[in-house]
């Protein structure tokens, strides 16, 4: 037998003996001095609490008969809800078993389809996966989103990445001359995604765990005209395959390509946000920070840090340069 158990035997024997005087003192209404409950040792109070012999208080003694009752008012109140508690849980069970896909024999896998129109919505659906636990996100891409659907992607999939998540981007080298898309691309390399590049590519997809597929509904790979998830291993897996297969032959993708600039210092064209055009083409026209601020909607000293961001990737040091080489460079109509 343990210490524990010894002293737990202990405490049992000593808080008997003092019950059996607390209750004589009581009945025999003698004032021979018996221990008072506050004044006992708290394992022997807990002891007798525990067993309704004190009340909650540890002051006034209860008959055996009064503490056997209370205990099985207790404990009859506790199966009550534990019962009820398990039904909830039973009927819970059923529900979702009831959403299970039928069950087919060997050879036969049914196939979950959905046509998903908005891309937010689709974002959310992907995100369902997720407390299930991704392993591997293979991405095949024929071309990219504009720079501020790919900074909210980055967003996404750096969050996976950090959670152990391996993403393996393949892409068009054509695709990678989009707008704001070396810079993607560097920022996921550097996330610990791996990313190469390919001359041409068959189809523009999305594999998740080898399990579920997502690709473009239409023509345009960009999902304009919707997107279709298919849950399925088996279609998965056929996919899987089609990009390990151009992954082999593709070639790794330049390091640091989203940050090569002009011999002036410069960044390409291509790599200025909407937003940042139309600052410049503002500022070739004089209108003074004041108006250019009130007509983007954020404040003067916002304004001025986008445009030192602008002269920045311009390569110059005024305002003046910076409308000379933005006209160069074709950034202004």
């Amino acid at each position: 037998m343990s210490a524990d158990s010894d002293d737990a035997v202990e405490t049992g024997t000593e808080a008997r003996q003092v019950y059996t005087q607390l209750v004589g003192t009581l009945r025999s209404n003698r004032a021979a001095r018996a221990p008072q409950p506050d004044e006992l040792p708290e394992e022997v109070r807990r002891w007798l609490a525990e067993r309704r012999l004190l009340d909650p208080e540890c002051q006034g003694v209860s008959s055996p008969e009064r503490a056997l009752r209370e205990l099985f008012g207790e404990q009859r109140a506790w199966l009550r809800s534990a019962a009820e508690t398990l039904g909830r849980n039973l009927r819970a069970v059923d529900d979702i078993l009831d959403l299970l896909p039928e069950f087919r024999g060997p050879g036969h896998e049914s196939v979950e389809v959905e046509f998903i129109e908005d891309r937010d919505r689709l974002r959310r659906r992907l995100d369902e996966f997720e407390p299930v636990g991704r392993r591997e996100v293979l991405c095949m891409r024929t071309a990219f989103p504009g720079p501020e659907v790919l900074e909210a992607s980055l967003v996404h999939d750096r969050r996976i990445l950090a959670r152990g998540t391996e993403i393996r981007m393949l892409a068009t080298v054509g695709a990678t001359r989009g707008p704001g898309a070396a810079a993607y691309l560097d920022a996921l390399r550097e996330a610990g995604a791996r990313v190469r590049v390919a001359a041409a590519l068959p189809l523009y997809l999305h594999v998740v765990d080898r399990t579920v597929t997502l690709m473009p509904a239409g023509d345009d790979p960009l999902g304009g005209d919707g997107d279709v998830l298919l849950r399925s291993s088996r279609i998965a897996l056929c996919f899987a395959q089609v990009f390990e297969h151009e992954w082999d032959v593709a070639r790794p993708y330049p390091d640091g390509a989203g940050r090569a600039r002009h011999t002036d210092g410069s960044h390409p064209a291509d790599e200025y946000t909407e937003q940042e055009r139309e600052i410049l083409a503002l500022l070739a026209t004089g209108t003074k920070d004041e108006s250019i601020a009130r007509r983007l909607g954020c404040s003067e000293r916002t304004l001025r840090r986008m445009m030192t961001r602008i002269t920045e990737k311009l390569g110059v040091g005024s305002r003046f340069a910076a409308g000379v080489r933005a006209a160069r460079l074709g950034l202004i109509d």
